[in-house]
């Protein structure tokens, strides 16, 4: 077994800095009296009042939460759907054109996609705004979801499903009773990816909005081009806040079903 070594120690404590100073340095300053963002002027909290009452940004946060909920859940439906379809539908006629059009996104530049589905809507007349946006999130983001689900489905035992099958059960009711609970997670996974994903999109936004469609992070861009304020500071610590909170639970929620699961085991097997 190899001893960690001062190096090892040295190179891991500098890169966590190098990842994670920038924030802490954030969250100090969000709490700074002074406007000025460089210059510490004592602790308040007072940004975080003033970000509360800033109607832009309450306005293009729920822009963000509408869109990131609608796209998310459209591109986990169709999602899982390509990833059924390429798992358990074998060979058939175009499924190397179909896989290549699921995952082109995922090595398409962003700038690419972006000003193609604006050709798109406009060459259709479509008024751009929170429904285009809901659209090309779901396009991009529908090539995560279908990789996530795939990898689950490659390793799903069909014999359960056959066994329903077997047993009376159409098409449908085997993947909606037995296939959907078992690779629920994988599922669930892929809906949190897009919905970050979605929630983090800048440039294909920028692209397909419309008046009174503004999204967070391009409200944040717009502003951090006069300068950084000390309320953009308060909504990052926020944001750091609610993704930590959501990551530890995430991670709790895991190891006590992962607990639980091989409790089942091991009584599954002393019961044998």
């Amino acid at each position: 077994m190899k001893r960690f070594s001062w190096f090892n120690a040295t190179s891991l404590t500098l890169g966590f800095a190098f990842l994670y100073m920038p924030m802490i340095i954030l969250v100090i300053y969000s709490f700074n009296e002074s406007r000025l963002v460089t210059v510490w002027a004592g602790f308040s909290t007072k940004w975080y009042g003033e970000l509360f009452r800033n109607a832009e940004f309450l306005d293009a946060a729920w822009v963000t939460v509408q869109v990131a909920v609608l796209s998310s859940t459209f591109a986990t439906v169709l999602g899982t759907m390509a990833a059924h379809v390429l798992v358990n539908a074998g060979r058939f006629k175009g499924r190397t054109l179909f896989s290549g059009m699921i995952y082109a996104p995922l090595v398409m530049p962003e700038v690419i996609t972006g000003l193609s589905l604006l050709l798109l809507f406009i060459g259709i007349g479509l008024e751009r705004g929170i429904f285009t946006v809901v659209l090309a999130h779901t396009t991009f983001a529908m090539c995560y979801v279908s990789v996530v689900v795939s990898s689950r489905l490659v390793s799903f035992d069909r014999s359960l499903e056959e066994a329903a099958l077997d047993l009376g059960a159409t098409p449908w009711e085997a993947f909606r009773l037995v296939t959907l609970p078992i690779i629920a997670p994988a599922v669930i996974s892929g809906w949190l990816l897009a919905f970050t994903l979605s929630l983090d999109d800048l440039v294909i936004a920028s692209f397909t909005t419309g008046p009174g469609a503004t999204t967070l992070p391009i409200k944040v861009f717009s502003a951090v081009r006069l300068g950084v304020s000390p309320e953009i500071n308060a909504l990052s610590t926020i944001m750091i806040a609610i993704v930590t909170v959501g990551v530890v639970t995430a991670s709790l929620i895991s190891k006590r079903t992962a607990v639980a699961r091989a409790r089942e085991e091991q009584a599954a097997v002393r019961s044998e």
